[in-house]
């Protein structure tokens, strides 16, 4: 019966039970949703955690500055449809008016041009009244031939006009399904993130939210810390190059505090290009939607060149906007969750600066 025994367990002790227990802290699994992924991640740490959730975060802005640039060639598309469709409406009642006009000239002359005229000559009793009826039916053919070639340009003007109309369509479909899919792209960027989000402590969550910073240094974030503000915040003396400057900047500090949202241009709440598109727009300058396209919206400068009112572009494909108000710091939209503050310049990867005029 002895051999039936089951083994005796001893105790593991020293570096083989602190071996044992790093085993099975990295052999815990978390099922997540990460990027669409279903298969299971070992746990992360907060750190770990927070720093997957800002490049979600950064890709999903990225994504939302095509979204923001195919929205602008949407609606241009549709602008220049509905333009296209009034003309050849237009045009079309002028087409119908003017073969009306042929087809009462076309009758009138049937009506009294059937006899020969040597006959109606013949039977006229004034030769005179003759020759002058038969130089206005010389005229009236002359006007109708003008009119048969009005109509066939007409006709000509109005099939490229529709044909013109067509591509239009053709266009605005494809902005409409690149909008479809940078949509969706931002959407699932920013699903992720939040999932990620929800494996936080509340505690870790709003410590989280309180921080600007996107996958900066650890200097950085301190940098971030040390420069955020609110709507309270005093502005000061801004030295701007130009009262156009000046009166970005004072917009940027009135939106400070509003929330980030995707897509957003104000007044109630902004994306990165949102902002400092609204802010140079209350000061009499239109600047395009987009970063990429910001970025060549004005004199580019040298970061030894900053004033207040230029705007800085972060990340290496352009993808994150603010703007500058002297003293290494900006007021940016920064992110979900994040709304319109002032933070360094320093605490994401710099990239350039333009100086709208």
């Amino acid at each position: 019966m002895a051999a039936h025994r089951k083994p005796k367990q001893r105790p593991l002790a020293g570096n083989t039970a602190r071996t044992a227990a790093t085993l099975a802290l990295a052999g815990a699994a978390t099922a997540t949703a990460f990027e669409g992924s279903g298969h299971a991640e070992p746990r992360l740490s907060p750190a770990q955690l927070k720093a997957k959730v800002d490049k979600l975060y950064q890709e999903a802005e990225a994504a939302t500055e095509q979204y923001n640039g195919a929205k602008e060639k949407t609606g241009e598309a549709q602008r220049s449809l509905t333009a296209m469709r009034d003309e050849a409406a237009r045009r079309t009642d002028r087409l119908n008016a003017s073969r009306n006009a042929l087809g009462s000239l076309a009758t009138s002359q049937y009506r009294t041009g059937g006899i020969d005229p040597a006959v109606q000559l013949a039977l006229s009793s004034d030769p005179d009244q003759y020759l002058e009826r038969a130089a206005i039916v010389d005229r009236a053919g002359s006007r109708q031939a003008d009119a048969i070639t009005s109509v066939r340009k007409q006709l000509g003007e109005l099939e490229r006009l529709r044909a013109t109309a067509d591509g239009r369509l053709a266009d605005l479909r494809t902005h409409q399904a690149d909008l479809a899919k940078h949509k969706a792209t931002v959407q699932k960027k920013l699903g992720a993130a939040e999932q990620l989000l929800a494996r936080l402590t509340a505690e870790q969550r709003a410590a989280y939210e309180a921080q600007g910073s996107r996958g900066g240094s650890p200097g950085s974030q301190a940098a971030a810390s040390a420069g955020r503000s609110d709507r309270s915040a005093p502005r000061g003396s801004v030295q701007a190059p130009n009262p156009r400057a000046a009166q970005a900047v004072s917009y940027a500090y009135g939106a400070l505090g509003k929330p980030y949202v995707w897509g957003a241009t104000g007044p109630s709440a902004f994306d990165c290009s949102g902002l400092t598109q609204a802010a140079w727009r209350a000061a009499g300058v239109s600047l395009p939607r987009t970063t990429y396209t910001q970025i060549n919206a004005g004199q580019r400068i040298s970061r030894s060149q900053l004033a207040p009112g230029d705007l800085v572009f972060f990340y290496s494909g352009i993808s994150h906007v603010g703007l500058y108000i002297g003293g290494g710091q900006m007021i940016h939209a920064p992110r979900p969750g994040a709304p319109v503050r002032v933070a360094p310049i320093d605490e994401m990867p710099y990239a350039g600066a333009t100086r709208p005029s």
